[in-house]
């Protein structure tokens, strides 16, 4: 077998990225290997040679998407960086195209989706659970909490209307990370990540 080259690498992301905007834009049933090559400026033979069928293909997206939120909830939350205005920028920049691709997924419907909504939960309730209070239903907290902030994804066109800015414009971002913020106590999140997330929005928004 040969090696991967970093053409082949390249080749494979523009690829993945052209099908996440396909599928987002008009869901997976209406998205054919075909279109997701002329997005990408490939051949279909191409597509089909990194992935095969477009399941595996949207099996790849899936992965990537929870790869990048794993990701990103490491750097900010274990790492501490919330209180950094270059990270939340840099995740400001990264993510729409991702949640838009998950919003979609899970209006949709699917086994991957509803494993996608699993793993995002676990992720949440092993953030919850190092608080320290073992008496408190973090499955429950965590569910709640992933439900409310994908909901923002899912509804992202209504909330743009509504706030007459770009949810995934910058200026929309920030109004809706503080806007979050202002509806979660303190301690729920832990009073420590909570001013290091209320530092890096105003900072980042002094900034602009």
């Amino acid at each position: 077998m040969r090696p991967i080259s970093e053409e082949d690498l390249t080749t494979r992301a523009r690829i993945r990225d052209a099908a996440m905007g396909l599928f987002a834009e008009q869901g997976a049933k209406a998205t054919t290997i075909r279109g997701i090559a002329a997005a990408a400026g490939v051949s279909p033979g191409l597509v089909q040679h990194h992935f095969g069928t477009k399941e595996r293909l949207r099996q790849a997206c899936d992965e990537y998407v929870l790869s990048y939120v794993r990701e990103q909830a490491s750097a900010g939350v274990t790492d501490r960086n919330l209180g950094k205005p270059e990270f939340i920028e840099n995740v400001h920049r990264t993510a729409p195209p991702l949640m838009k691709y998950l919003g979609r997924a899970l209006v949709d419907g699917s086994p991957r989706a509803a494993a996608m909504f699993d793993e995002l939960v676990s992720v949440t309730e092993e953030h919850l659970a190092g608080d320290g209070h073992s008496e408190v239903d973090h499955r429950a907290r965590a569910t709640v909490l992933t439900a409310m902030k994908l909901g923002i994804t899912v509804l992202h066109e209504h909330i743009s209307r509504a706030l007459g800015t770009d949810l995934y414009a910058p200026q929309g971002a920030l109004r809706v990370g503080k806007a979050q913020l202002d509806l979660i106590r303190p301690e729920f999140l832990g009073r420590e990540l909570f001013e290091q997330a209320r530092t890096g929005l105003e900072t980042l928004e002094g900034q602009q």
